[in-house]
């Protein structure tokens, strides 16, 4: 358990990044004299990277030792989002961001993949769940705290503040290495499949392949339009950065709460339950994003998304992790590739409808097609 709360601190770090360009992202497109749409490339960079980067990381990974390749990514990533902070331009931001985007990409899913390989399958969403814990809390701190530190200090010593984070994580992570044994690969061990053997495993398998594409939409339609939920808050109510922080912040509560109650979720309503209860939550929340007529409602929408995202997608990863157990970090790795680049489509298809009807549309899209995608995921589920 020390070990995987290492982990938790290293998502904690890397959660938070991920979701505090949300919240900065008028304040940065202020700054650069740019559109929200325009300015909006600094999320679409990373998540390109971070995405694209899972083809190498989980093979890596698995032949080389999960637990060793997330210290050195956190190490890397420390550097790369101190370059976002120094950076002087939008073109120098965006580059910045495909560099932490590379680095980055190896924290979450590699830590799943080790929480897989370390707890047995029948306790794993209960754990996963409790380990979402240090991600929730990661994207309250990126979320609200971006919006106030952006607020009071501007945006680059948020970029910096993350940076530090990564640091402390990686000296964490580094202390595990040399005093649990658990954390390391023993020489005797064999090898995992090469890069080529573990993709055939897991593309092979028709069951990981409906899985990613599951992730791949949850991915567009939810992560790709959350991402406009702060500028839509700024833009239509006239929100500063501290209120929309806060206001995306609460997002993160729902996760908490999900977190919390996991365990007698499972025992009540089941997996699929959960799953389906998560899919009409987040439809019936980006409902409401879309027609509230003040901003008043939106606290209590972005707390059922959080909670009903949560519930879908701890899900998920649960199954994922167990979707190719001989290739687990290919597979995990995979997984998270395909929901950001999910989110690099949403995010691009929905830059020229925000600049050009706001943001108001995308969220009546996603209120349908999430709860129609975790009905049909669970009907899979049943017959597998």
């Amino acid at each position: 358990m020390r070990a995987i709360a290492s982990l938790a601190m290293a998502s904690f770090a890397s959660q938070a990044l991920v979701r505090t360009a949300d919240t900065l992202l008028p304040q940065i497109a202020a700054d650069f004299a740019v559109t929200v749409g325009v300015a909006s490339i600094i999320i679409t960079a990373y998540a390109l990277t971070h995405g694209s980067m899972q083809f190498i990381t989980g093979p890596i990974a698995d032949r080389f030792g999960k637990y060793r390749a997330v210290a050195l990514a956190c190490a890397l990533s420390a550097m790369t989002v101190a370059m976002c902070g120094l950076a002087g331009s939008l073109n120098g931001l965006t580059l910045a961001r495909l560099a932490s985007g590379f680095t980055v990409a190896w924290i979450l899913p590699i830590s799943l993949a080790y929480i897989g390989d370390v707890v047995p399958y029948e306790q794993r969403q209960q754990v996963l769940g409790r380990f979402l814990a240090g991600q929730v809390l990661g994207q309250l701190f990126g979320q609200a705290a971006g919006g106030i530190i952006g607020d009071y200090f501007g945006w680059r010593v948020t970029f910096f503040a993350l940076a530090a984070m990564l640091a402390i994580a990686a000296l964490a992570l580094a202390h595990q290495l040399a005093v649990n044994p658990l954390t390391r690969v023993s020489r005797d061990a064999p090898k995992g499949p090469g890069m080529i053997e573990s993709y055939k495993l897991v593309l092979g398998n028709p069951w990981a392949r409906i899985m990613l594409i599951v992730i791949g939409i949850e991915g567009t339609f939810f992560q790709g339009v959350f991402s406009y939920i702060g500028a839509d808050l700024h833009l239509r109510f006239g929100l500063g950065f501290t209120a929309v922080g806060i206001t995306i912040g609460i997002f993160a509560i729902g996760g908490l709460v999900y977190a919390a109650t996991v365990r007698p979720l499972m025992r009540r309503i089941g997996q699929d339950g959960i799953a389906k209860a998560g899919g009409a939550l987040m439809g019936l929340a980006f409902f409401t994003l879309a027609v509230e007529p003040v901003w008043y409602f939106a606290p209590f929408a972005t707390l059922c998304v959080g909670f009903g995202f949560y519930m879908l997608h701890n899900t998920l990863q649960t199954e994922a992790t167990q979707m190719v157990p001989e290739a687990r970090g290919t597979s995990v790795a995979l997984f998270a590739s395909m929901y950001f680049l999910g989110q690099t489509l949403g995010v691009a298809l929905g830059a020229p409808v925000v600049d050009r009807y706001s943001a108001q549309p995308l969220f009546i899209v996603s209120a349908l097609v999430l709860p129609a995608l975790a009905f049909w995921f669970t009907r899979r589920l049943k017959r597998r």
